[in-house]
């Protein structure tokens, strides 16, 4: 028999341990997502009609390839986030569930990865 209260045993916990913890962490990749997006839609703007080597030559600034991989990171963060809730919303068998989960967590891994990389394939 627990000591603890009932509400003791759920404050701030929710029924899954770490509802409170999701739910921030979409709301803090979302807002890091619009000042990184606004920076992103106005670079690309302002090299309209500039050709490969001059891309090539703003993405190897140290400050556009930092904030680019901060974009690549935050963008599938949120992305796996938004997807997981859709996955527990809507898929009621708990194995299949479970596998799809991972398989969404594992392929936006890989894939900040491969943007990562290829930020620091091009700024190197």
């Amino acid at each position: 028999m627990s000591m603890q209260t009932p509400l003791g045993r759920v404050r701030g916990l929710g029924s899954a341990k770490n509802g409170t913890h999701h739910w921030w962490m979409q709301r803090i990749t979302a807002v890091a997502l619009v000042p990184l997006t606004l920076w992103f839609v106005y670079s690309i703007l302002s090299l309209l009609g500039a050709g490969h080597a001059a891309a090539e030559t703003w993405l190897a600034s140290p400050v556009n390839a930092v904030l680019m991989i901060l974009l690549i990171i935050a963008t599938f963060h949120h992305l796996q986030l938004g997807l997981q809730v859709v996955i527990e919303d809507y898929i009621h068998g708990e194995g299949a569930k479970i596998v799809a989960i991972v398989i969404i967590k594992l392929a936006s891994f890989a894939l900040a990865v491969t943007g990562a990389f290829a930020v620091l394939k091009v700024a190197f």
